[in-house]
């Protein structure tokens, strides 16, 4: 064989070889990388608190219905009611489905609209949520005032987790819509260190409080009535909660109602899991379905139920098409909200 068919031989096996070797990067099934791959799991908010107990008994079975069953590590990632973890996970964060995560900031972007947010909520590839969310506006502390118009005359404190977050958020709703008397007493990392503050008495309670998380973590503030319940930020009076008004009933104008139901309607998302942009569809799909598996899973549902939570499922696409809705909300309707949200 002369050289230069020496050379030409050389150099096919050479690019048989380099293809030969691209092939599993992007020819992998999903249960081949998953059985290689450990799932990281970025909370945007701190150990011990409602999102945080949600997150990590989800994940207890989540991996037995992922082909491969990969490994799944829980990361707290706290800041700005969970805009650091948002803006981690959409920018920095593996795009191969190995780092997916539970923050709230993507659902509440139509409202804050800070400067501080980098991403595209409709981009993110949405896996699901497997609780809705119910809010209230409760207090602690403040033995005078029991009532929401009790709290539009006599001063209160709020804890919030920052810009952004639900508790700063709403609770700067309530004051520029509805004349409540609060000072917001921001920048908690999470619910727990919010509820730890509150139990303290460095501030009188919360608006934005997850009830569940309140059922989670201080159960005996509801069976004893130690919690004032001012508001459910609801549509309609909450069940659990027949005699507490809905903000809907506080609220008396037009205007005041259209900003509150972007508000409240995004609480429809309530917990979401996700991923950032990029991300494979067949592995976007997988970990769709295994969600669904998770959230449906007997145990998991005896196991939530046993803590006084109901699962509820939000599939990936109807997650999507919550976001889809929240962000074609009217312009005037959201530039009035993203005004009182983002004063000072």
């Amino acid at each position: 064989m002369s050289a230069l068919k020496h050379k030409a031989v050389a150099v096919a096996l050479l690019a048989i070889s380099a293809s030969a070797l691209s092939v599993p990067a992007t020819a992998q099934s999903v249960e081949e990388f998953y059985k290689s791959h450990p799932i990281t799991v970025l909370v945007g908010y701190s150990p011990g608190g409602g999102y945080d107990t949600h997150v990590r008994g989800v994940m207890r079975y989540f991996n037995r219905h992922i082909p491969g069953s990969p490994n799944i590590v829980v990361q707290n990632m706290t800041g700005a009611g969970s805009l650091v973890a948002t803006n981690h996970l959409y920018n920095l964060a593996a795009k191969d489905g190995s780092v997916i995560g539970m923050v709230r900031a993507p659902v509440l972007e139509p409202l804050t609209g800070t400067s501080a947010s980098n991403f595209d909520a409709t981009k993110f590839n949405w896996i699901g949520s497997g609780m809705t969310e119910f809010t209230v506006c409760a207090l602690l502390g403040a033995p005078t005032v029991k009532t929401f118009a009790d709290a539009t005359k006599t001063p209160i404190t709020l804890a919030g987790s920052g810009p952004g977050s639900d508790d700063d958020m709403i609770s700067k709703m309530l004051i520029k819509l509805l004349g409540l008397k609060a000072k917001v007493v921001s920048g908690y990392p999470g619910g727990n260190e919010m509820q730890l503050a509150v139990e303290r008495g460095e501030v009188d309670g919360r608006c934005g409080w997850s009830f569940t998380s309140i059922k989670l973590i201080k159960p005996e503030w509801i069976s004893e009535k130690k919690l004032k319940f001012l508001a459910s930020l609801s549509m309609e009076r909450w069940p659990e909660l027949p005699d507490t008004p809905s903000i809907m009933e506080i609220a008396q104008t037009d205007e005041q109602k259209s900003i509150l139901k972007v508000a409240i309607l995004s609480a429809d998302l309530g917990r979401p899991f996700m991923a950032p942009p990029g991300v494979p569809a067949d592995r976007v799909e997988a970990l769709r379905a295994a969600f669904i598996k998770t959230i449906q899973d007997p145990e998991y549902v005896a196991e939530v139920t046993k803590r006084k939570e109901t699962p509820t499922l939000v599939d990936g696409k109807r997650a999507e098409a919550i976001i889809k809705d929240l962000f074609s909300t009217p312009p005037e309707v959201l530039k009035q909200a993203k005004t009182i949200v983002n004063e000072k």
